[in-house]
């Protein structure tokens, strides 16, 4: 009784430890924990403060004089008769405070779009994680199956091989597969520890997830197919995808800094006023004062030259980043629809023929109607046969969600 209780304990401790999870829950627990989405977000809040920046003037100049000696007199510090002051302030010409702010209100959006691509990265990085995970457990589930079985009939084949009623040979068949389904076992544990431990780190959840993901809901995403063609598809990313719509915003962006060092070219005027007690023309005498760069040369042509530049190598840039993303598309579909149409060639009767088999076999096996040879070949084909068809479920939803990365709008119903 005591050790039933203790693997109850285990077991309990086993389950607790998990949480299930729909994508939706996933997703929503990302949306709040994730650390690199909120760590975007914070060039957001820069961008915002470089636009409050960009809207202060320079602050006015205030400063004073006194007499230091008066030779006169022979007095140190007369301040009584000689002093003065001024006060002067910058005033920007050419339209450089409107310029700067028009270049850092675009560097906020430049941060959006950022921010956007990020959220669609990571976004799909989950959703990837996710199905992975979903996959490697049914793969696990079917494994553990497969093992349990096949354990149970080595260990009596054992038992009759140490009394002589089988040979050694059957033996080791026998021994061969279940050594394959353990190094399958082994795999698969493997990387359900990295899908979660990656879970994990995008859902801020302590706990290893565990997909909530029915066989009906499965089958609907599988199902799904997107609307258009490949042109289509091609047109949808251009106008959405996040990425291309940065290095087009860049572009303006460039045009705006460029308009910004022109207008440092213009001089600015320094605006003033002055009084002085006693050493201009007339006592307590009190000037207006206006100052400008004589402008002999363009003292920003370094710049400007530059920020040309830089419009034209961004242009390139976009032209790259639509051809690119155009052939990212297409290649995207193809692989999908290629994916796709090999799946749709496997009918559900085919599958549930191939449960009928196998447990026809098991049952068949048991009551000697099949040799063991035919058994173990069947079992091995049954192995690499069902681990192949739950990765070729999963990777259609693998690059469906690498098209939506790449289109960034619903094309699927």
């Amino acid at each position: 009784m005591n050790r039933i209780a203790g693997l109850l304990i285990v077991a309990y401790s086993l389950v607790a430890a998990q949480q299930q999870m729909s994508l939706s829950d996933c997703e929503e627990a990302f949306q709040k924990n994730n650390l690199q989405l909120l760590a975007e977000q914070y060039n957001i809040s820069m961008a915002d403060a470089d636009i409050l920046q960009a809207k202060i003037w320079e602050l006015p100049q205030l400063s004073g004089q006194i007499n230091a000696y008066n030779p006169e007199d022979r007095k140190v510090f007369d301040i009584g008769r000689a002093k003065g002051a001024e006060i002067t302030q910058l005033i920007y010409m050419g339209g450089k405070k409107k310029n700067e702010i028009a270049f850092a209100k675009s560097n906020k959006e430049l941060a959006q779009l950022q921010f956007s691509q990020l959220l669609v990265d990571l976004r799909t990085q989950l959703h990837t994680t996710y199905y992975n995970l979903y996959y490697e457990k049914l793969k696990l589930e079917n494994t553990n199956r497969q093992l349990g079985y096949m354990s149970d009939l080595l260990a009596a084949y054992k038992i009759q091989s140490a009394k002589g009623n089988v040979s050694l040979k059957d033996e080791v068949r026998l021994q061969s597969i279940v050594i394959q389904l353990n190094n399958d076992k082994v795999d698969i544990n493997k990387n359900i520890f990295e899908f979660e431990q990656d879970l994990k780190v995008l859902t801020g959840i302590n706990e290893d997830i565990d997909p909530k993901l029915s066989d009906s809901e499965a089958k609907d995403i599988l199902a799904a197919q997107p609307f258009g063609g490949e042109t289509e598809l091609q047109k949808k990313a251009i106008e959405n995808n996040a990425d291309y719509r940065y290095n087009l915003k860049l572009i303006d962006n460039s045009k705006l800094y460029a308009q910004w060092q022109k207008s440092l070219n213009v001089p600015d005027i320094n605006l003033g006023a002055g009084w002085d007690q006693n050493g201009g023309t007339f006592k307590n005498e009190v000037n207006l004062m206006v100052g400008i760069p004589l402008p002999l040369w363009k003292s920003n042509k370094g710049n400007v030259d530059k920020a040309n530049f830089a419009i034209q190598q961004n242009q390139k840039n976009a032209e790259f980043q639509k051809l690119n993303l155009k052939t990212k598309v297409q290649s995207a579909y193809k692989i999908w629809k290629t994916q796709y149409d090999q799946l749709s060639q496997i009918k559900s009767e085919d599958l549930n023929n191939m449960e009928l088999v196998y447990n026809g076999m098991l049952t068949n096996f048991r009551k000697g109607n099949v040799s063991l040879i035919e058994f173990v070949d069947f079992m091995d084909s049954y192995r690499e046969t069902a681990l192949q068809i739950y990765d070729m479920k999963n990777g259609i939803m693998q690059s469906a969600e690498q098209l939506n990365q790449l289109v960034q709008t619903k094309i699927f119903y």
